[in-house]
């Protein structure tokens, strides 16, 4: 299996997310989570990757689609890659996204800027930042393993709309999703 590799993505230009990198720290608690849900080696990439031209001034966020384009062109193909920020991201369609991913390609993007209780004005909580993060990175990479949305409410590959969704589904794939991996020779 490909190993993951955790980039960081930060906004060099100033605007949301302040030039702001994801907690290197909790970075190293994702990548160690996520290592033993997929069963591969996953590492944080030295280098902080610069997202400002994904930039939406009228909506103050940054492109997803864009971002996951820029990453692919710079990724090594032999590995999955998950870029995280604490930048807002959106797709046109959608007031916002927590991430976005490749069905069935190597990348991804999650960020932390809504999974974090200050945004809904209250007060802020690490470990519940952590268990979102984990859950929301499993579930963008399950993606690029080909993965859609999950029936299974407590499937980490359930559709999540809301942190409220996100807190009450686990951070496992269910049996069905993950023997789809398995079977696809994944693991």
């Amino acid at each position: 299996m490909k190993p993951i590799h955790l980039i960081p993505l930060a906004n060099g230009a100033g605007g949301n997310g302040s030039g702001a990198e994801p907690d290197l720290s909790m970075l190293e608690r994702v990548a160690s989570a996520l290592a033993r849900t997929f069963r591969t080696p996953c590492r944080i990439r030295p280098d902080t990757f610069d997202l400002s031209f994904s930039h939406d001034a009228g909506r103050n966020q940054y492109h997803s689609t864009a971002i996951i384009q820029r990453l692919e062109r710079a990724a090594d193909p032999d590995a999955r890659v998950l870029g995280v920020t604490a930048c807002d991201l959106y797709v046109p369609v959608l007031t916002f996204v927590f991430g976005e991913a490749q069905l069935d390609g190597n990348c991804a993007v999650v960020s932390t800027a809504r999974l974090k209780e200050e945004f809904y004005g209250l007060p802020r909580r690490e470990e519940l930042l952590l268990d979102r993060l984990i859950k929301e990175a499993a579930h963008e990479l399950g993606h690029t393993f080909g993965l859609r949305h999950c029936m299974d409410w407590r499937c980490v590959m359930a559709s999540s709309h809301a942190v409220e969704r996100l807190d009450v589904k686990g951070a496992d794939f269910c049996k069905a999703c993950r023997k789809t991996v398995v079977e696809d020779g994944y693991w």
